[in-house]
């Protein structure tokens, strides 16, 4: 049996039953067709496929200089792929059963400092629609912590000015209430009345609960965001390529340094297992040795 038919019965799987983000369906979609034209190359069938088969795969991964984290994740996608085929009875083996993980250096995520997080908030021009909208942006991004996902997901009525907070959909589609500061409600008030409907003005006659919209009118998406940001944090002349996700990691180091619990930071990121956000007391940590190293006399 071909591969390629099994792969889009288990995209359906994890869509429809398993009910996992888009964004997760299409990561598995990228790892499984690069195992599928691997495959091809080798004429291997499901039920040939070898553990040494997997494992030139992966090895193939390491030659193209994927980082380990990379690989690990193509290997979790095989796995579940072929737990998926022998419980469809597609195969009498899994040969993925004994494979082992790469080990993975957790590295430190990157982070803004303080002045570069001011300056960046700085770039943009409020004084236009797309500058408001752009300047509400980035402080929604700093005050919350969301991935560019949940940012775009937002709608005018999941923010609560009054209580300060906003209410997004994370991974998993699990709900979740995260505080907003006064002064990213204070913007995003601002780009309400001023901007949005400008900007909205643009599609007469059409609705959208979006609450952050395109020049044309339309939901913004991960690719804009991502394209906005990279150029405030060249204008800004930050020292490493501003990412959305890099804001999340400032605002998560940025509460620690303050003394903030790890389980009320857990939270508010929405990670499901706290030991993914521990990565964030190693950056307090080499925050804390260069500031000695700078500052005491016998460093």
């Amino acid at each position: 049996m071909e591969i390629a038919p099994t792969v889009s019965s288990y995209l359906i799987h994890v869509k429809v039953e398993k009910g996992l983000s888009a964004n997760t369906v299409s990561a598995y979609r990228r790892d499984l067709t690069k195992f599928d034209a691997f495959a091809k190359k080798r004429k291997l069938s499901l039920e040939t496929v070898s553990r040494d088969d997997l494992v030139d795969f992966l090895a193939g991964l390491y030659r193209q200089n994927l980082e380990s984290r990379t690989v690990a994740r193509h290997l979790v996608t095989i796995r579940n792929f072929f737990r998926f085929a022998q419980v469809q009875d597609l195969i009498a083996a899994d040969p993925s059963i004994n494979l082992e993980s790469p080990k993975i250096r957790k590295s430190l995520p990157g982070y803004l400092r303080l002045e570069e997080v001011d300056r960046l908030l700085e770039q943009p021009n409020a004084k236009t629609a797309l500058g408001l909208r752009d300047r509400a942006m980035l402080e929604v991004l700093y005050s919350t912590g969301l991935r560019v996902s949940e940012l775009i997901g937002l709608r005018v009525s999941d923010l609560d000015s009054k209580v300060g907070c906003v209410r997004c959909i994370g991974k998993g589609d699990k709900e979740r209430i995260v505080p907003v500061g006064k002064k990213a409600v204070q913007i995003v008030e601002k780009y309400l009345l001023e901007a949005r409907p400008h900007l909205r003005g643009r599609l007469p006659g059409q609705s959208s609960s979006a609450l952050f919209v395109n020049r044309r009118g339309t939901p913004l998406s991960r690719v804009g965001v991502w394209k906005i940001l990279s150029a405030y944090g060249r204008s800004a002349g930050l020292r490493v390529s501003l990412t959305p996700h890099m804001l999340r990691h400032s605002f998560a180091t940025h509460l620690l340094e303050r003394g903030a619990d790890l389980r009320s930071v857990q939270l508010m990121l929405g990670h499901a297992d706290i030991s993914t956000t521990q990565i964030y007391t190693h950056v307090v940590e080499e925050r804390l040795k260069q500031i000695y190293k700078a500052h005491h006399p016998r460093a």
